[in-house]
């Protein structure tokens, strides 16, 4: 793959999406220095980036799939690179072709698993609104407050599950007003996006777009930072500007109004993570920490990569489908960081860094040590004195 006609291929591209982006590149090295995969192995944005400047990039290449779109190399770059649009770019490339990260079961997987079921995991359309059993949810309809918009692995996966039933708990002790669209949702698209495939992002986008005019929402609830990125960020695209909040966002306002008692304590040594894409993607730090703030008997530590230079947690970037090998996880670091802080609980905001602590918790010898909460369950237990049993 690697001939001029794909390096032309790949400038056209670039240049579709703003400019020829790796030419503004003088390899300063800045991006190599912030990477977090330079913490476990030996990788070099720089030399994608010369790669490509010289018609040299080869797709084939796993390097190509590495990027998490975190954040930190566009934060730092004085040249404005643009990292993550590049990389999105040779990704599209490499997906025209035919070509996908080692092993590519996952990724075919996931995008055939899109297409037919409208989520990436495999599931039955039918049983996306499963997750709310036994609890008083409604379908979303035109005149609801609010459309609570759980995302795919809140509604499928097990673990994420639980975040879902949170969320909803939380909500209707607070008197919220909302709903649910259960089976008619789909993927946002984000990460299938990053992952190269611009086609089936703008597929799921146009279903959800239409999904949401023709049932009159005007307002959308998220648990999940991808989910509130693109809706806020990318969907607009489509000329559509729905209102776009995060829980983190909403339940720091209903603690400030009151809408619901705080009747226990949570006597725990708590450290919270920033999720890349609530926080540098979209400047959202403030009110997670409020909110932990706000509970009686909890004891909140920073890490030291924290806010803007939070560490990931590796599953941005379609990451989250594709296996990582054991020495390779970035969830391993920051669960170490969180242990070294004296946390007996490490806090989050988003499904996918749920997900991957709770791999590496599992997989790690000290894993056991330390639990892994969204901050929706934390709240949740404090309000009903207890954690909740699936």
């Amino acid at each position: 793959m690697e001939t001029v006609a794909d390096f032309k291929e790949i400038v056209e591209v670039i240049k579709e999406s703003g400019g020829d982006l790796f030419k503004r590149c003088f390899q300063c090295g800045l991006c190599d220095v912030v990477c977090p995969w330079n913490r476990v192995i030996d990788f070099s944005m720089r030399k994608i980036v010369r790669q490509a400047v010289f018609g040299l990039t080869e797709i084939e290449s796993d390097d190509i799939w590495r990027c998490t779109t975190c954040g930190r190399c566009p934060q730092k770059c004085p040249r404005d690179v643009q990292q993550i649009e590049s990389g999105m770019a040779l990704r599209r490339i490499a997906t025209e072709y035919g070509v996908f990260p080692t092993p590519v079961k996952p990724i075919r997987t996931v995008s055939a698993s899109l297409v037919g079921e409208g989520n990436p995991l495999n599931e039955e359309r039918k049983k996306r609104g499963e997750w709310a059993k036994g609890l008083s949810v409604k379908t979303f309809s035109e005149g609801m407050e609010i459309l609570y918009f759980p995302g795919c692995y809140p509604s499928y996966d097990p673990r994420a599950k639980k975040v879902a039933r949170a969320t909803a708990a939380i909500l209707d002790r607070a008197g919220v007003e909302f709903g649910i669209l259960g089976p008619k949702e789909s993927c946002c698209g984000e990460s299938i996006r990053k992952a190269g495939d611009e086609d089936l992002f703008k597929r799921l986008a146009r279903e959800n777009i239409k999904t949401f005019i023709d049932n009159g929402v005007k307002k959308i609830l998220v648990s999940s930072p991808h989910c509130y990125h693109t809706f806020k960020n990318e969907y607009p695209e489509f000329m559509v500007d729905f209102e776009v909040i995060h829980m983190a966002q909403f339940l720091c306002q209903l603690m400030d109004e009151g809408r619901f008692e705080l009747k226990g304590e949570y006597k725990k040594r708590v450290t919270y993570h920033d999720p890349c894409y609530l926080g540098r993607h979209n400047g959202i730090y403030e009110e997670p920490r409020e909110i932990l703030n706000k509970i009686p008997g909890l004891i909140l530590k920073e890490m030291p990569e924290s806010r803007v230079d939070s560490l990931c947690c590796g599953g941005g970037g379609g990451r989250i489908w594709m296996e990582t090998p054991k020495g390779e996880r970035f969830s391993d670091l920051r669960i170490e960081q969180a242990l070294a802080e004296g946390a007996q609980v490490l806090a989050t905001s988003c499904p996918y860094c749920i997900t991957n602590f709770e791999d590496s918790r599992l997989t790690m010898e000290n894993g056991e040590a330390i639990e892994i909460k969204d901050i929706t369950e934390i709240v949740r237990e404090v309000i009903e004195g207890t954690e909740e049993n699936l």
